[in-house]
Order: C-alpha cells, then structure tokens, then sequence
C-alpha cells in the first residue's frame, strides 16, 4: 500500500520540477506583465470558473507559483475541504447629487474596492513589478460577482475605463470599479421638509452562498470613507453606517451582504426663505388692514385680494414641486393655516363693514366717519344735556309726559325710564377691528411656535435613533 503512494508522490514532485524549471524564465527582470500575466492564465494552470483555491491539494500541481510548489507538496495528501474565500470590501464616496431637492432620490457616486487572495496568481520576486496591471485580463480572472440591491437604478453603463485590477506579487488581487448610482430613499414625507430621508443600499454575490464566499469591510469599517474632493450638490450627508444585513430581514439569508445606510438632511434654510418667510409676510400684511378706517373699503379689499392672490400663487408655484402623496403633511398644514388667516382677516372686514353700515334702533342721523345725531324721543335741557321723558299721574285721568327735570314732582310720577340702548353700529365695528389687531397676530404667533416646534421635534428624533 505504501508504495503506490511514494510513486504517485515522486510523479507529482517530478511534474510539478518540470514546470518550476519551464516556468522559471516567465519571471526573470525584463519581462512585461502582459508576459507574466499570459503565462499565469493560460487555460493549462488557471480556470476562472473555479473559486480561488485555499489549501486545496485538488489545485496544487500547475497552478502555483515556483516558489510555493514545495510548500503545496508537503499538503497533497490533505483532504482539506475548500475554506471559504473572504472579500474585503471598502467603499469611497466621490460625489453626492440629488436631482430635485424634494424627491426622494438622490445621487451617489463612489469607488467600490474589493480585495481577495488567488494563490494561482503568484508570481516570482524575480520580476520588477511590486503589482500588475491585469486591466486588460479582467475577463480572464475569476472576480467576485457582486450585485447590488436595493439600490434603485445606476445612472450610466459600466466601461474598461471606470474600473481597475491589479495583482500583487503574494496573489492578492486588487478590484476597485466606479459606481454611479440614483438611491431610491425613505422619507417622512408627512413632516416634509424637517424630515431627513435616508437612503440604503446592499451588495452581494448573486450566486455564491455565505459557504463559498463572505463578504467583510475592510479594516472593519464602520463608516465610509470620503474623497478630499468630495463634491455635493444639493445634498447634505449628515450621517453614514456600513453593517452586515441583517439575514432576518434578508430574503436570501444563506448570502453574505453588506449594507450601506445614507442619511441626509434637506436645506431648510432654502425652504425658509422660498416658503416659510414669504408666507409669514403675505400673513402679517393681511392684518394691517385691522388697522386702517372701518370704511376704507378700496383699500382694505385690495390689501385682502392682493395677499390671497400672491399666497395662492406661491403655495401653487412650490407645490408643484413636492412629492404626492395621500396623508396630510407640514406643507398642508402651513397653507392651510396661513389661508385661513388671510381668508379670516377678509371676513372680518366684511363683518366691519356690513356692522358699521347697518341702521342704528333709534332714529340716528349721521354720516360715517360722523358722530351720530340723536333727534325726536330726547329733548336737550340748556345745557346740552338730553332728558329722559317720563309720565306723571299728576294730570288727572289723562297722564301727561314732562321730563324727568321738569313738570311734576319726583315723588308723585311713576318715572318710566327707558332700556338701555344697545352701543352705536359704528362703535361696535370699531371694536371689532381692535379685538383683531390683538386675537389675529397673537393666534398666529401661537401657531408659528406650535408648527416649528412640533415638526422640528421630529427631527431631532429621528437623528438620536
């Protein structure tokens, strides 16, 4: 039984010296590494379809560099099965875009840097080349097929010219490519624009299971690493996290797969200035007509009907920007609300008016803006001052009506005062337009407060999960 063996043993030391001393020349100083790169993936001593192989006696004759043949004799009677080929992967954030600052999509440009080690791809120290560059041979190489999912769309195709591929002289293989990707992101779109969308994305291998291949982050990085030229337009990243999936959640949990968590922010100094301040405005101005004659009436209408007009024109204009959706939202609220106002100061002009117009219950003569002139159920003393007319009993069976100063004496008459008359018409639409210079601003100060702070809490819930 023992000699079988030796003489397989001694057939494979004597092959595998063959091919060290045919193969010695490939590496020698001069060579290019297209040359280096040809020998060691010609189809007699490399397969692409097969997995890197690590510790494998299957793989050890032909495929290895010279140096490492006597190493991988002293293993050719291991059975060892087929160890699990670990992928370091690092991502660098280039650029970040979003395509309209109400959507909720946005840009992510970035180079995706994937390591591995391939022991056939060895090569001497004898050659000049600290790596070689195999951009050329990238469809001769096994290379890990990664795949991307939940990730929305990729903005354009993949050229030779966005990717590169080198090889180490230890076999370690180096595969960064360039990825333009357009997120599809969640958002709270009912607290738009205080929300903060956060987009998400995963990588996997499409037909390796966690068995053959495990995915890791490089150097167990947390968070992405950022380009010194990182540009950005119209997107604000405010936080980054990489994990594995969770394979709960993960419809193919027998893959390995790493996530990548993007959450930005809005620029809410653009929708204060574009929105919020020229609503509060068009509100405020529609209160200054609370402070103007309750007969203004051109100007108090055009100050209504101009601030309505422009509201509507800039809540239509902005909305047809947002998101649709079907839920009430922030920006629903706030036009709301801030036509509610406008529309309100308009009525109460109309009250205003309609109530300093109507007739007074006494037979009042005036002319507005005049105080009014009472006549016929008052007579006026010397002094100026109306007296009140009453009945006395004094004048027999027939009563006569003197004053109440003047006629009979107190004693003896059964004064029959009149009711108090209610105020003037006039002074009550008066009194409505100072109750308005109060209640409007002030309830429209208590709902500025309630908006930003209910909708700002929101946020800051959000950032501390």
């Amino acid at each position: 039984m023992g000699q079988p063996w030796m003489l397989v043993r001694a057939a494979a030391i004597l092959l595998v010296t063959r091919q060290t001393l045919a193969l010695s020349d490939i590496f020698e100083d001069g060579k290019s590494d297209k040359e280096i790169l040809d020998n060691l993936l010609r189809a007699t001593r490399y397969d692409k379809r097969l997995l890197p192989p690590v510790q494998d006696a299957d793989f050890c004759c032909g495929l290895q560099s010279p140096e490492d043949a006597e190493f991988e004799m002293r293993n050719i009677s291991s059975s060892k099965q087929r160890e699990t080929v670990k992928v370091d992967v690092s991502v660098l954030l280039l650029s970040l875009a979003s395509p309209d600052e109400s959507s909720l999509k946005y840009e992510v440009e970035f180079l995706l840097q994937q390591q591995w080690f391939d022991p056939r791809l060895k090569y001497s120290n004898q050659s000049r080349y600290d790596f070689l560059n195999a951009i050329h041979h990238h469809n001769d190489i096994w290379l890990p097929d990664t795949y991307f999912i939940m990730h929305g769309d990729f903005k354009d195709p993949l050229i030779p010219m966005h990717f590169s591929l080198r090889i180490y002289r230890n076999g370690t293989v180096f595969y960064s490519m360039r990825r333009h990707l357009i997120l599809s992101c969640q958002g709270h779109l009912n607290i738009f624009p205080f929300d903060d969308p956060e987009c998400s994305f995963s990588l996997e291998s499409i037909s390796y299971e966690m068995k053959s291949i495990k995915y890791v982050w490089k150097n167990d990085e947390d968070v992405l690493k950022k380009s010194s030229s990182l540009a950005t337009l119209n997107a604000y990243l405010i936080k980054n996290q990489t994990s594995e999936c969770n394979q709960k959640n993960n419809w193919r949990g027998n893959y390995s797969c790493l996530g990548v968590r993007l959450i930005f922010t809005r620029d809410r100094a653009f929708y204060f200035t574009t929105v919020f301040i020229p609503g509060i405005i068009l509100v405020t101005s529609s209160f200054i007509t609370f402070w103007l004659e309750w007969n203004a009436v051109p100007a108090r209408v055009m100050i209504g009907v101009t601030t309505m007009l422009n509201f509507f024109t800039t809540s239509n204009g902005f909305r047809s920007t947002l998101p649709v959706v079907s839920n009430l939202t922030a920006m629903n609220v706030w036009d709301g609300v801030c036509m509610c106002f406008i529309y309100a100061s308009l009525l109460e002009f109309v009250c205003v008016n309609y109530v300093g117009r109507k007739r007074p219950l006494h037979n009042v003569v005036y002319r507005p803006g005049e105080n009014p002139v009472i006549q016929g159920d008052k007579k006026r003393d010397s002094t100026g001052v109306a007296n009140e007319i009453v009945s006395c009993t004094n004048c027999g069976p027939n009563p006569c009506t003197h004053t109440a100063n003047n006629g009979c004496a107190a004693e003896s008459c059964l004064l029959q005062v009149r009711k108090k008359e209610p105020p003037h018409p006039i002074r009550v639409a008066k009194t409505i337009d100072v109750i308005a210079r109060i209640t409007f601003p002030t309830a429209f100060a208590v709902f500025l407060i309630f908006f930003f702070y209910h909708y700002s809490s929101y946020t800051h819930s959000d950032s501390h999960k």
